[in-house]
């Protein structure tokens, strides 16, 4: 597991550190990326507050703090008695929720680590159960704006995609030169639905003879020029699902969220809530069935909460968001 970080007072001090030697360190990976403050817009703010409910001593677990803001929407309401777990598997995205929390006086702690060690950092912490977990999946504006993380197209840059660029683990641009034809086109059409996946397997096969594939630019135009000319200039670029299928193969997003549904329910106390916001069917279809089948848990959402009209105006990606939310039943000793 990498760095915690906790914010007391309007200060930010290491608590246990074994990536980074300060945080310094997390603002130089941040000053690096060139954002001096997040861009990205969380969905669903107040959706999330009012469905977790958070009150004075709450301990909630934010598993995908992102640049931070519905982390201090939640510690905001559980008072200097509360704790507000904040984890994400990007350094620079850590780095930019410590710029968020720094000087508001909020109970914060922050921890690198995947929301699928959720159990390992609670029993680090000395918490044995929490009252709330929120997972917000799904990729950050802050991330897709960082050209040298290559989870983008919009600008050229190396094509990675790991979420933590200094963990083991393939690249992107290691999954698109290596693996074979076939594989490529069985990882595009299920992790990205993508219908022409043979063929833009079989272009990518043709290209890597000739050179390497190694920048977002490269790829993207690749993937265009494979589709047929009238699927190119719809409201959603070729590439889109390409992209989406390599980044979830590169950091193991199914696998890490499969393994983080089952933690939860142990986790949460009698009453405690769990909320998942997803962005495509892959992820949703996951959370429904893992929240529905669970004997532990009570589905709360029926049906899936999704932005209003207004949040959408002004933040176009809360579009595609749905929420669901559980509630565990009140005999937590067993898990």
């Amino acid at each position: 597991m990498g760095s915690k970080l906790d914010s007391h007072g309007g200060s930010v001090r290491v608590v246990r550190d074994s990536c980074l030697s300060s945080g310094v360190g997390l603002r130089a990976r941040r000053s690096a990326n060139a954002a001096m403050a997040t861009v990205h817009q969380p969905v669903l703010v107040d959706e999330v507050v009012a469905w977790l409910a958070p009150g004075e001593g709450s301990i909630i677990v934010d598993g995908t703090v992102g640049g931070g803001g519905h982390t201090v929407a939640l510690a905001s309401r559980v008072g200097s008695s509360g704790r507000l777990i904040g984890l994400d598997r990007d350094p620079a995205m850590l780095a930019l929720a410590v710029e968020s929390v720094q000087g508001l006086n909020l109970p914060v702690t922050l921890v690198h680590s995947a929301y699928s060690e959720i159990r390992q950092v609670l029993d680090e912490l000395g918490i044995e159960r929490v009252d709330g977990v929120l997972l917000d999946l799904g990729l950050s504006s802050d991330q897709l704006a960082w050209r040298d993380r290559g989870f983008s197209f919009a600008a050229n840059g190396p094509l990675d995609m790991r979420f933590d660029p200094e963990a083991s683990g393939p690249s992107a641009a290691d999954l698109v030169n290596r693996l074979p034809e076939a594989e490529l086109a069985q990882l595009f059409f299920d992790l990205g639905e993508e219908r022409f996946s043979r063929r833009i397997s079989r272009r990518i096969v043709e290209a890597r003879r000739v050179e390497p594939i190694r920048t977002t630019g490269q790829l993207a135009d690749l993937v265009r020029r494979s589709v047929p000319a009238r699927n190119r200039h719809g409201p959603i670029d070729p590439a889109t699902r390409v992209f989406q299928a390599l980044r979830i193969a590169v950091n193991d997003e199914l696998g890490q969220l499969d393994v983080a549904l089952k933690l939860v329910p142990a986790v949460l106390s009698a009453g405690g809530r769990a909320a998942v916001i997803s962005f495509h069917s892959l992820e949703d279809r996951r959370v429904k069935w893992a929240f529905k089948t669970d004997p532990r848990l009570t589905v709360l959402t029926k049906k899936p909460v999704t932005a209003t009209a207004q949040e959408v105006a002004v933040n176009p990606r809360a579009r595609s968001a749905k929420l669901r939310v559980v509630e565990r039943c009140p005999n937590p000793s067993s898990s």
